[in-house]
């Protein structure tokens, strides 16, 4: 797009200005008795000033996680925040209006906004000006905020005193002062590009200038605030570098650990279905999820196919992988990935591995089991199917308290209750054994998804995860289902070309004596 020109920029901010003038009508007939005991009733309540002062942000109830990180800000003058949060939570307007109330109720005094670069800094910092500038609510309550021959796009301040700069990374802060004060707000805003995140020599320096030059502006006797706003969109990127140092961690996507909008007020299922339906399934998991995959070099294609004839196959393994276990989850200061859940359907036959059907998603422990039920309708009398689910010693005894009661819960709804083995392999590391197992059935051929199944939103994050595994990947639940599944299945192969018998150790049983 070519660059505005100075009658363009200057038309366009007029008529956003105007838009913040018509969107904050004044109340008339209020007494200045009755004004001063408005502000204070609204300064006390955070959420009520910001719906007074900013409707035009304000058009759907904010949910939890938003009014309990801004009680966090409000009420910490000296605070580190990391906010994570997926596109279309708002974590740039909601930062906006925190500041602006610690600013103009006389609690901080120099805000620096850092960007990726210096023009995403001023545009970043427009919103501040414009409602400094044209709010009328602003204006009526705290007084005109503009100060001539001290108010340009990139740097103003108010007649009050309180100043605003942007800054693009790399850009010298030195001397960033205004009079006796420093900056006592750092706002790092969408601070991560994807094509330096490419490159780990860039984001050492960028990180590097943050922690000299730019934290090095503050104060060591002045409370400071530091708030990171972006989405993690790389292992190694400077958002994930802030979360060590960070008082908080608030990590948000557009859908929680049960597969729910986690701002159902602004953001519905069916919205979000749609969205989510257009882009892939890459994309959908840096931009909504927070879970950046990274191409790996071990699964670099798959392989898709026709599958035969279940009533043909020699097995048939429906394996479930119900969560990532103990050692696989995060911390919880981080809470970096939400459990993915996997159901695979495996066929074999003539050397081959079949992935008739897959379900990988987070969702619910109930859903796992719907799938586990929707398995068995899908092969229905084809062929005698063998059912297990991984329960190694990490998951105990989630299995026994969690899984059957829903198994058998479900059962009385499906009229049958599904035989399900628990596997209780004590597993080695997840990614040697996707690598080991199945790298090389991949690589010759012998591991096929099923054709028909290739358009299935399934299907496709499973596709998508094979080719994001590698040591560092977080999100290998699906592969880890079909290792499961694979590994099930030679030992049956196993044990028939040697004439064996297989046998399983026998679950204990509370109710047996």
């Amino acid at each position: 797009m070519a660059a505005l020109t100075e009658k363009q920029a200057l038309q366009l901010w007029t008529e956003y200005a105007e838009n913040i003038r018509k969107s904050t009508a004044l109340l008339t007939g209020e007494t200045e008795v009755q004004q001063r005991r408005r502000i204070s009733i609204l300064e006390a309540d955070p959420e009520l000033w910001f719906k007074y002062y900013f409707p035009q942000y304000c058009y759907a109830e904010p949910a939890d996680f938003q009014k309990k990180a801004t009680k966090r800000v409000l009420n910490n003058l000296e605070w580190y925040e990391v906010r994570a949060w997926s596109r279309e939570l708002a974590k740039s307007t909601r930062t906006m209006m925190e500041v602006l109330h610690l600013c103009l109720t006389g609690k901080k005094k120099y805000v620096l906004l850092i960007s990726n670069n210096y023009d995403n800094a001023e545009r970043l910092l427009m919103p501040y000006k414009g409602n400094l500038e044209a709010n009328q609510r602003i204006i009526h309550d705290y007084g005109h905020q503009e100060l001539p021959g001290s108010w340009t796009s990139g740097e103003f301040i108010t007649r009050k005193g309180v100043g605003f700069r942007a800054l693009g990374a790399g850009q010298s802060p030195r001397g960033t002062r205004k009079e006796e004060a420093r900056p006592d707000i750092l706002l790092f805003d969408d601070i991560d590009t994807d094509e330096e995140c490419r490159n780990a020599d860039i984001i050492e320096k960028k990180w590097k200038w943050i922690e000299d030059a730019a934290i090095g502006t503050r104060s060591i006797s002045n409370p400071m605030t530091i708030i990171f706003c972006g989405n993690i969109i790389a292992e190694d990127c400077c958002i994930t570098r802030a979360i060590p140092f960070a008082d908080k961690v608030d990590i948000v996507n557009i859908r929680d650990a049960e597969g729910k909008s986690t701002w159902p007020q602004k953001n519905t299922e069916e919205n979000i279905n749609r969205v989510l339906s257009k882009i892939s399934y890459e994309s959908s998991q840096k931009e909504y999820f927070n879970n950046p995959l990274k191409i790996g070099n071990v699964f670099k294609e798959m392989t898709y196919g026709k599958c035969p004839s279940l009533k043909s196959l020699q097995y048939v393994i429906v394996y479930g992988d119900p969560a990532p276990s103990n050692k696989d989850r995060p911390t919880s200061k981080a809470k970096l990935q939400n459990s993915c859940k996997a159901v695979v359907i495996i066929g074999y036959s003539d050397l081959k591995f079949y992935v008739y059907k897959a379900f990988v998603d987070v969702t619910t422990n109930s859903n796992f089991i719907d799938w586990l039920y929707a398995a068995h309708n899908y092969i229905a009398n084809k062929t005698q199917p063998y059912f297990f689910v991984e329960n190694n010693g990490l998951q105990n005894p989630f299995y026994e308290q969690v899984l059957l009661p829903l198994v058998y819960a479900k059962g009385n709804d499906n009229g049958f209750v599904l035989g399900i083995t628990p596997d209780g392999r004590d597993k080695p590391d997840k990614y040697f054994r996707i690598e080991g197992t199945l790298e090389p059935l991949n690589r010759m051929g012998l591991l096929i998804l099923n054709e028909e199944e290739k358009e299935n939103p399934h299907m496709k994050r499973l596709e998508a995860q094979f080719k994001s595994v590698s040591a560092n990947s977080k999100t290998m639940d699906g592969p880890d289902a079909v290792e499961g599944g694979v590994h099930i299945a030679k030992n049956k192969i196993s044990v028939d070309a040697t004439g064996g018998i297989e046998t399983f150790a026998r679950q204990p049983n509370n109710k047996r004596y």
